[in-house]
């Protein structure tokens, strides 16, 4: 990939080494390879009718959003339908499956283990959207030294504490035209974060860099990174990211005015 360790990387979805298996083939764009040590991000291609079954979920917290094709995802007994753009939140100590409608089913799975010491929520919200608006972070002024830029996007929190999240967290940046999520850093937390859908721009190696659905920023910590729109006029379309820090940074529910306690 050719990616820098130490100031992080984007990786284009035609890079992504996929491996295949029975049930359809994954590839981990963010992992030990690049040298992330808190999170991992696979892709999943589930084929039709196939089932796929996360081998480490008991011991790990899970994230799941779908990008492409429909079916259900089971986290314990719990069973939820899907279709792009949904999410599943899978607790520690409960096993994630996810089976493939008849078109398929392509899905990218955050993972994290629990160092010790999080609380747990009470009961966490599992199921979700990127759309869900619940809860906002409304103009962000960045976190660190970078200046301000544009008008401020909008950011979804879909997973997060205060819907019961210990570790992992799950955001969703809705870029207007003309948008920008402004450059930030995160002191203590890895992110891993994708262009989910329209064409715009991250924030990586002082530079503002053109991304298409599928692509994936990873940050390590101190590592400045954001996303913009850059395009306007009449034919512009939004520009929709999701992921976030690892663990989940509190200065974002600061700055939204939100309480960061796990609920």
């Amino acid at each position: 990939m050719g990616a820098d360790t130490v100031k992080g990387a984007i990786i284009r979805r035609e890079e992504f080494a996929f491996s295949a298996f029975d049930w359809g083939r994954v590839a981990e764009p963010v992992g030990p390879a690049i040298g992330a040590r808190k999170v991992k991000l696979n892709v999943v291609e589930v084929a039709p009718g196939a089932v796929w079954r996360q081998g480490w979920s008991f011991e790990e917290e899970n994230v799941v959003v779908v990008f492409a094709g429909t079916g259900h995802g089971d986290i314990g007994s719990a069973r939820t339908e899907l279709r792009r753009t949904s999410a599943l939140y899978s607790p520690t100590g409960r096993t994630l499956e996810l089976t493939a409608g008849d078109e398929g089913l392509t899905a990218y799975v955050w993972r994290t283990k629990l160092v010790g010491g999080e609380p747990e929520g009470a009961d966490p919200k599992t199921a979700g959207a990127l759309t869900d608006s619940e809860t906002q972070l409304r103009g962000f002024s960045g976190i660190g030294e970078s200046p301000t830029e544009g008008e401020s996007a909008v950011m979804n929190f879909v997973f997060w504490p205060g819907s019961g999240s210990s570790r992992l967290c799950l955001h969703c940046g809705v870029q207007q035209p003309g948008q920008t999520f402004n450059v930030h850093i995160h002191p203590e937390s890895e992110e891993a974060f994708i262009a989910f859908e329209g064409i715009g721009q991250l924030y990586m190696h002082d530079q503002w860099n053109d991304v298409r659905p599928g692509d994936v920023l990873y940050a390590p910590p101190g590592i400045p990174h954001g996303a913009r729109n850059p395009h306007t006029g009449p034919d512009a379309e939004p520009f929709t990211t999701c992921g976030g820090p690892t663990p989940f940074d509190p200065a974002l529910y600061h700055a939204a005015g939100v309480s960061p306690d796990v609920k």
